[in-house]
């Protein structure tokens, strides 16, 4: 592995974050974590990073904030990688800068990790979330960076143990509330998935200025196709409830941040179908077809473990 790019992970300690790092360790690359000097008091954080330097990482210090800091750490790589969420996706444009400051990154990786932001049909908070991942795609074209997009679709440990129903822990026994009428079609990819198809693009020159879908056949499911499994696993039919789109819409109108977020995203996702209602275009490459030797967890393997 002595050509693999040299990585550097921004957010490498968060959700998915933690993914990419251990699949950036795990694929032989030389892996660089941008954190903060505050994580080292977090002892959950704290006990990520020794594993991580245990497996040969390097622990770098600065923000997004600091932009000496972005730039020291941009010198000493080829390839970033941002897995930042939240408020930070417009702070991005810092690393951008620095990207074009330093002048020598052969790819970028924003974070995106879900839709495809500029495919879908989302309502208010999901909208204003979306557009600023748009908005870091269009800057990173605009100053001519090379990147790659990563359109991974649900994660699987968010969005599977409820079969789509916000606030559910394990899958239910009784009855299942469906939103619209099931039979948009939904991705779910496991964590570790992600994280290996996400480095394993980093060098590729198939996925250089293209959008990577994770459209992983074994994992492509309406809700009302989840639920079939579901109920053919513990051998019980559950009792079904559709809710209309309209009634959907009223329930985000009404509810409280970040309650009203995950549910415009759910009505993006199983409402519109916004992860499948399109053909991959030119500007495309799909994850499993580039890398069949990538053994995925499935869906069904997923679910087994609540049986």
């Amino acid at each position: 592995m002595a050509n693999s790019s040299r990585i550097l992970i921004i957010g490498g300690t968060g959700y998915i974050g933690r993914h990419i790092s251990k699949a950036s360790l795990a694929l032989g690359h030389p892996t660089f974590l941008l954190v903060r000097e505050s994580s080292a008091s977090n002892s959950e954080k704290a006990k990520l990073l020794e594993s991580f330097k245990a497996s040969g990482a390097i622990i770098l210090y600065g923000s997004l904030e600091d932009q000496a800091s972005l730039v020291e750490a941009i010198k000493k790589v080829d390839v970033v990688i941002s897995a930042v969420k939240g408020p930070q996706l417009t702070d991005q444009l810092n690393i951008i800068k620095a990207i074009k400051e330093v002048g020598t990154i052969k790819r970028f990786l924003p974070s995106e990790f879900g839709n495809d932001v500029d495919k879908t049909h989302a309502v208010e908070p999901a909208k204003t979330m979306f557009a600023s991942k748009a908005k870091i795609r269009r800057a990173i074209e605009a100053e001519g960076i090379p990147y790659t997009f990563v359109s991974s679709n649900c994660f699987a440990g968010l969005f599977l143990p409820s079969l789509g129903q916000p606030g559910l822990t394990a899958p239910p026994r009784d009855k299942a509330v469906i939103n619209g009428d099931g039979n948009a079609k939904v991705v779910f990819v496991k964590e570790e998935d992600i994280g290996t198809f996400t480095i394993k693009a980093v060098d590729d020159p198939r996925t250089l200025n293209k959008i990577l879908y994770l459209r992983l056949p074994a994992n492509t499911y309406s809700i009302n196709e989840l639920v079939a499994l579901w109920e053919n696993k513990i051998g019980k039919t559950l009792e079904k409830t559709y809710i209309p789109e309209e009634e959907v819409l009223k329930k985000i109108a009404e509810a409280p941040f970040p309650l009203n977020a995950m549910l415009s995203t759910g009505h993006s996702i199983f409402v519109k179908g916004d992860q499948t209602n399109f053909e991959i275009g030119p500007d495309g490459v799909e994850a499993s077809q580039l890398y069949p030797e990538v053994k995925y967890t499935t869906v069904e393997e997923f679910l087994s473990q609540y049986v």
